[in-house]
């Protein structure tokens, strides 16, 4: 059995990974493809996002039918070769299973829209006046959270898009074709489960929201505990070889204690993204403000002890397919891009917690830099690019935000080589490839021993050969310095030191501990010298060991 503590996670957003086929759209076999690439990197598992038959309103994350594949993406045929030409290099294969809500144009929806009342009770619907909502919930992809039906007189509830209508779980059937979803694709063969804003199925009150959007009545909802439990227990919780995360949008440490702890029959972990919300204003990322650095480390801090004093498990991460690249976000694009990218590939792989590598993060691929809303393709940037511009903002602001903060910026395809498509595909790709591909990609970095790649490779080998890593207890130190995160961890006898520099400028750090008899692991420089006190370079890295 796979160990997941011992495990790294790649996730692989198959849109913009590989397209065989020559229409500018990455594909299954161009996943298999890769196989020998990811063997090489050293990960366990392969997470997939959503390649379901969808309209791809919201790249894939509209699931029109749960069963079958997206014939953008390949036939059920290549998915069983991935499968299987993954188990032969011992990567065990994770999908993203969208259980919130469904397309519109799903059987079910359109059941609903019919009249059959069996089906109508899978959503969420509401009486109402046209002009009047059920309540001033707001879509996390902006404006109202309901759909007003003319023909049914009724209004249905979308977190999302509006054509992703949310599913009603307090409805036992729903939970019943949930589970047989679940069990179809553990036949075929798939060993992890990603569940998308699992947190938000079970819904509360549908009052009015006096204080925001309504997230607070929907967030970690009253029966949500008892729905995992029972999906655990119908389905992935009888194959002990079975990984499965929850991905929790603004949910709360108490409640991952229960989703992820070790014995409470929910989850094997979770995604939490409050550290990455410290460049944001409150709950608004639509801005632009430099991150808060001594708040990015007390979060991470805070969950590191909070989850290890409850016995839970976080999945730990930088990058996935909503976030903007890190090697942007908190890191040097510039002089010191290759030793900022790896600095950040340390922190996350040295904590507790399994390490997720979103693609392109091993090579240290960056923002996407465009310049127009036709280059866009993200519905909730192209939603937000004209909210911002309706409240009075200029046109060259909005496209800052957004090359900040745009999901687009991690899902341009993946750089493969210095060819003008960056050797994703032979057509005209569905998001324009980065220019920077002639600089940064995978075929100038495997061979190189310096490189980003053999960084995360090395770390990645780390994990698995030192238990330190995997399972030992975390602590921080010296937690209120305004350069540096460092932090121990510690298992029997054995101890690792994290230190990184975060910033371009030098810094003079002493260590509270006595570094004697400590040897270095790794560092991004090829000189570090250990030393109790230690005089770091730009954003240099460095882990300790002692036995």
């Amino acid at each position: 059995m796979y160990d997941f503590r011992k495990s790294v996670v790649y996730q692989i957003y198959p849109k913009s990974f590989c397209d065989t086929g020559g229409d500018g759209l990455g594909d299954l076999r161009g996943v298999t493809a890769k196989l020998d690439y990811l063997k090489t990197l050293g990960v366990d598992y392969i997470w997939m996002t959503p390649f379901f038959v969808s309209p791809q309103r919201d790249n894939g994350y509209d699931v029109a039918d749960y069963r079958n594949i997206d014939p953008r993406f390949g036939t059920m045929e290549d998915f069983e070769t991935l499968c299987r030409e993954a188990k032969a290099r011992d990567i065990r294969v994770m999908l993203d299973m969208v259980f919130n809500h469904t397309s519109t144009e799903h059987e079910w929806f359109r059941k609903a829209l019919a009249g059959d009342p069996k089906y109508e009770n899978y959503y969420i619907w509401k009486d109402g006046d046209p002009d009047t909502p059920p309540n001033n919930w707001q879509s996390k992809f902006g404006g109202s959270a309901w759909a007003y039906v003319p023909e049914k007189g009724k209004w249905y509830l979308h977190l999302f898009d509006p054509t992703q209508a949310d599913l009603n779980w307090e409805n036992p059937d729903v939970r019943h074709e949930v589970q047989e979803v679940i069990r179809f694709w553990m036949s075929k063969g798939v060993k992890g489960f990603r569940f998308d804003v699992v947190n938000l199925i079970s819904k509360g009150s549908y009052e009015s929201d006096d204080q925001g959007d309504g997230r607070r009545f929907y967030t970690d909802g009253p029966r949500v505990h008892e729905y995992l439990h029972e999906l655990n227990q119908a389905t992935f919780g009888t194959d002990a070889e079975i990984v499965t995360v929850g991905e929790m949008s603004s949910t709360s440490m108490e409640n991952c204690y229960r989703y992820a702890g070790a014995d409470t029959g929910e989850l094997s972990m979770t995604f939490s993204f409050h550290h990455l919300k410290v460049d944001f204003v409150g709950n608004e990322k639509w801005v632009l403000v430099p991150f808060d650095f001594q708040k990015l480390k007390d979060i991470l801090f805070s969950w590191q002890t909070g989850m290890t004093e409850h016995n839970a498990w976080n999945a730990v991460f930088w990058c996935n397919h909503d976030q903007p690249r890190v090697v942007s976000r908190f890191g040097d694009e510039g002089e010191y891009w290759k030793q900022s990218a790896k600095m950040l590939g340390t922190v996350i792989h040295c904590l507790r917690g399994t390490p997720y590598v979103y693609q392109g993060e091993e090579l240290g691929m960056t923002n996407a830099g465009f310049t127009s809303l036709d280059q866009y393709r993200d519905v909730e940037s192209i939603n937000h690019y004209h909210i911002l511009r309706a409240r009075g903002l200029h046109e060259d602001s909005v496209y800052d935000i957004l090359r900040v903060h745009s999901r687009d910026n991690s899902r341009t395809p993946m750089q493969w080589d210095d060819s003008a498509q960056g050797g994703f595909t032979t057509g005209t790709p569905w998001l324009s490839v980065n220019p920077n591909t002639k600089t940064i990609n995978a075929e100038s970095q495997i061979d190189d021993p310096d490189s980003i790649f053999n960084h995360y490779r090395k770390l990645i080998a780390l994990r698995k050969q030192y238990d330190v890593i995997s399972a030992g207890d975390f602590a921080p130190l010296d937690q209120k310095n305004p350069s540096v995160l460092a932090y121990t961890r510690t298992l029997d006898g054995q101890q690792i030191v994290v230190v990184n520099n975060f910033y371009r400028t030098e810094t003079d750090w002493t260590c509270p501990i006595d570094l004697t008899g400590f040897t270095c692991l790794l560092s991004n420089y090829p000189d570090t010298e250990v030393q109790t006190k230690l005089h770091l370079r730009p954003y240099e890295s460095v882990i300790l060991y002692r036995a």
